[in-house]
């Protein structure tokens, strides 16, 4: 009997032993992906399953983990709610579309065949899903974009792609002060008796040609003849130095943006462009949102793309968004797409570039099952996030780029707006100059006022007719002279 008692004792431990030590090591296997918040089991806080879709940065698998966007979005979630959650990957690979048979395939049919409560993934909130499931708020904004290859959409640079700096209103501007400055030069180099002190007996090296030459060579950044020696010439040659260091300055760094901008060397700027074009191949993910989207669209241009992807439909949908962007990478294909997913694409493959139009404003949003108590709750909260800045830092988180920053629609050529208080200068300056000559001129006449005795301005009047037609006068004596000796 004894013996019989200290069996079934044996037994009874050795069942419970393997039955803790199964539970434990079930555990340990969900570690990966069930998460909690911070506190204890011991609260029995609700435990949801969470469907998802392995998409970068989305949800990615590092070291057995799944992490990204999307998981740390759920962390921060669960933190708020006080809910653990277990996350499983999308069985078919799909988001939710309609089949052939009526069901709904990917994260919506998990949903709702209950096998998932919610869905956290880059899933589109359209008025066929919001029939069958609640969306909360969402949680990123985008749109339609089209996904290019640089190099396949690169255009030969115009003949005369050096102008386009500045625009036209620049290029008439510089040109009206090259040649104001110029004449302001030639005549402030005549009136003033320390370039030109005898009229009758030397010669102005700073004739109006010599003027246009010296205006040249600081445009050109050389030290060009004749070289000024009146503090009148040199105060306007100064301002003119500046003038053109400044605007070089700002051409060179124009012109360097110009060549990087990826906007100017884009053909496809838009979905019209797109269609016309014969060069590249188009299509989208086969059963997406973004393929009904045109499929039900009344505009021309959509449903034009509709029916060319609809024919085309084996050749050019792809199956996953890895693959869009490698086969875009490849050939000559065109990825339409979300435009936040291709931002993202953009900024890990330099060679890659998004088009200007965004078409489509839609969001991602967490799936729920219709009428569940989550639904609000999950959109309070994500509200929250959105006011407290977190969504922001984690869009910047995992949106983080390596390649140089592009402006692809914000560049635009120099107008004299940007450059007005460089030609105010410049004008400052050549008004300072003409004044200077003025005064030497003036003080010399006043000397010489005193010697002929002659009010000052009779001997400015002189002067100044004499300095201004000294070619006149010096052809008269010469026919003069000529008459004399025949």
């Amino acid at each position: 009997m004894d013996k019989g008692l200290r069996f079934m004792l044996c037994v009874i431990t050795t069942t419970l032993l393997l039955r803790e030590s199964s539970q434990t090591g079930s555990t340990r296997n969900d570690a990966v992906r069930k998460g909690t918040d911070s506190r204890g089991p011991e609260e029995s806080l609700p435990t949801l399953t969470v469907t998802t879709i392995l998409e970068d940065p989305y949800v990615m698998v590092r070291s057995a983990e799944l992490e990204g966007y999307c998981m740390d979005l759920l962390k921060a979630l669960a933190a708020m709610l006080h809910f653990s959650y277990r996350v499983k990957v999308v069985g078919d690979g799909q988001y939710g579309a309609v089949s052939a048979s009526g069901n709904w395939t990917g994260m919506v049919g998990e949903i709702l065949r209950q096998e998932a409560d919610i869905a956290v993934a880059p899933l589109t909130v359209t008025s066929a899903r919001e029939e069958v499931v609640s969306f909360t708020t969402p949680f990123l904004q985008t749109g339609i974009g089209i996904l290019l290859r640089k190099d396949t959409v690169s255009q030969d640079l115009s003949f005369f792609h050096f102008l386009a700096p500045f625009s036209k209103e620049t290029w008439t501007g510089l040109l009206f002060a090259y040649v104001l400055t110029c004449f302001c030069l030639f005549l402030v180099a005549r009136l003033s008796p320390c370039e030109w002190n005898e009229p009758k007996n030397e010669e102005n090296h700073f004739t109006f040609l010599n003027s246009l030459w010296f205006g040249a060579g600081a445009l050109a950044l050389q030290g060009v003849t004749p070289r000024p020696k009146a503090l009148s010439v040199r105060v306007i040659a100064a301002v003119w130095w500046l003038f053109t260091i400044a605007l070089l300055a700002a051409y060179i760094a124009n012109f360097t943006a110009l060549l990087s901008a990826g906007s100017e060397q884009l053909p496809i700027q838009t979905f019209e462009d797109l269609v016309k074009q014969r060069k590249l191949e188009f299509g989208t993910l086969d059963g997406s949102s973004t393929f009904y989207f045109f499929k039900n669209s009344k505009n021309p241009i959509h449903q034009m793309i509709y029916e060319y992807m609809d024919k085309r439909r084996d050749h050019v949908l792809v199956k996953t968004y890895q693959e869009a962007v490698q086969r875009v990478m490849e050939s000559n294909y065109a990825f339409i797409g979300e435009s936040i997913s291709q931002d993202l694409a953009a900024a890990r493959h330099c060679n890659l570039i998004r088009a200007p139009e965004v078409i489509g404003a839609r969001g991602f949003g967490i799936a729920t099952t219709q009428a569940s108590p989550w639904t609000k709750k999950l959109s309070i909260a994500v509200l929250k996030l959105r006011e407290s800045g977190d969504l922001d830092y984690l869009r910047n988180k995992w949106w983080e780029t390596s390649c140089l920053q592009q402006s692809r629609d914000g560049w635009s050529p120099l107008r004299p707006q940007a450059l007005g208080g460089l030609f105010l200068t410049l004008a400052i300056g050549l008004a300072l100059g003409v004044v200077a000559a003025v005064v030497e001129l003036s003080n010399k006449s006043r000397h010489a006022a005193g010697h002929v005795k002659k009010s000052c301005c009779s001997v400015f009047t002189e002067e100044m007719c004499t300095r201004l037609r000294i070619k006149e006068n010096t052809r008269q004596s010469q026919e003069t002279s000529g008459r004399a000796n025949a």
